[in-house]
């Protein structure tokens, strides 16, 4: 059996999807009871009785304890912390009051992010959004590109003002099955954002701490291009989130796709995989031109050791539909790119919930009947024929 002291290290993998440290870092674990029969009894403090994240501890714990040898069942018990342990947690994390689980419900968090811009990362984020929506999936977006922010416009949505509830949480629009959240909510339609990095910081801290996400199968954020504050914010709020990088075929761009996962290495966030975009055009008559070269989508992913989800053609409709507010998946699935992306889509997918291969059932096979044992010979002498 493992001890008390080997548990513990093993809990600094539960994080809270708040706070973004470690419950043993943050004191939540209270105690830890370990049974001669294999049974570890955990108690943990949450901040607030019907808090959310209740779900989500219960089910980390019992994985991060239950992976060590020796441990066969782990029992997972909750208490809330008083107002003086809650005062002492405020005052070690420099804030005035503690979340209460905005992001708690939020299985996914996926960045999809590139080295430069122009690369179609924008419009890949919102087709990816709706086709995971169209495979059942619960979806938000998240439009971080402060700069550059197009997704209001690609669902359709303007520069509408989002509600707020009576929790003071704000709502997020939806559109095509997909909630959104944008900072062209909040300015004139178009107009520039002009933030340094500590307002950036402020306004992404909030995005996801007083947006309403509810719960959420996947949450995807559209990254601005580069490996600026944006990037190093999020992956400090959000260590759990896996990187999805966009890049085209030529050189240049996997180059700088490179960087952007340097990126993410850095700052610890795994990356998931590459798509590459813009992977050649096809006239109606069926040739085929590699306008921006070859297979720099493939050598990136096998250099990154990722899978590549996706080799996104160019089509004229992909364009059309990101200016029309209506992604292409939903308006024509069928559109070389849509199915694709879609392809990427359940990509993501697979990665998130790897699937077990079914096991066949062992049958147990009858022995084969033994073998006749030869007739006997005829005795006597042998009669000549006629």
């Amino acid at each position: 059996m493992p001890t008390k002291e080997e548990i513990q290290e093993a809990l600094k993998a539960v994080i809270d999807p708040e706070l973004h440290r470690s419950i043993v870092e943050l004191d939540m674990v209270r105690s830890i009871e370990v049974g001669s029969n294999g049974v570890v009894d955990i108690m943990v403090s949450l901040t607030t009785p019907g808090c959310p994240i209740k779900g989500h501890f219960q089910t980390a714990v019992k994985e991060a304890a239950g992976a060590l040898e020796g441990v066969e069942h782990t029992n997972v018990y909750f208490d809330v912390l008083d107002d003086g342990q809650k005062a002492a947690l405020q005052q070690k994390l420099g804030r005035g009051s503690l979340p209460e689980g905005a992001l708690a419900q939020v299985a996914n968090v996926l960045c999809i992010g590139s080295g430069k811009g122009g690369v179609g990362k924008s419009t890949l984020t919102s087709n990816l959004a709706a086709a995971l929506a169209a495979e059942g999936k619960r979806v938000g977006i998240l439009d971080a590109d402060v700069w550059g922010y197009s997704i209001p416009r690609m669902y359709g949505l303007g520069s509408t003002r989002p509600p707020v509830s009576a929790q003071r949480k704000i709502v997020p629009l939806e559109a095509h099955g997909v909630k959104v959240m944008s900072i062209g909510f909040f300015v004139e339609e178009d107009a520039a954002v002009v933030w340094r990095g500590p307002m950036l910081h402020k306004a992404l801290t909030q995005f996801l701490n007083d947006v309403d996400w509810g719960a959420l199968d996947y949450l995807l954020i559209d990254l601005p291009p580069g490996t600026g504050d944006v990037s190093m914010t999020l992956a400090q709020l959000l260590p759990q989130a896996r990187f999805v990088i966009v890049t085209t075929p030529q050189a240049t761009a996997q180059r700088v796709a490179r960087g952007a996962a340097e990126m993410a290495n850095k700052v610890s966030l795994e990356i998931g995989g590459v798509i590459e975009n813009m992977s050649g055009f096809t006239t109606p008559a069926g040739e085929r031109y590699a306008i921006f070269g070859e297979g720099g989508g493939r050598e990136l992913a096998d250099e990154l050791d990722v899978p590549l989800f996706a080799n996104v053609p160019l089509t004229m409709p992909l364009r059309a539909h990101a200016d029309s507010g209506t992604p292409l998946v939903v308006e024509d699935p069928d559109d070389p790119a849509a199915q694709a992306i879609r392809q990427a889509a359940r990509g993501l997918i697979a990665i998130a919930a790897p699937s077990q291969l079914p096991v066949l059932p062992l049958v147990e096979v009858a022995p084969a009947p033994p073998t006749p044992a030869a007739s006997p010979k005829p005795v006597g002498m042998s009669l000549p024929m006629a």
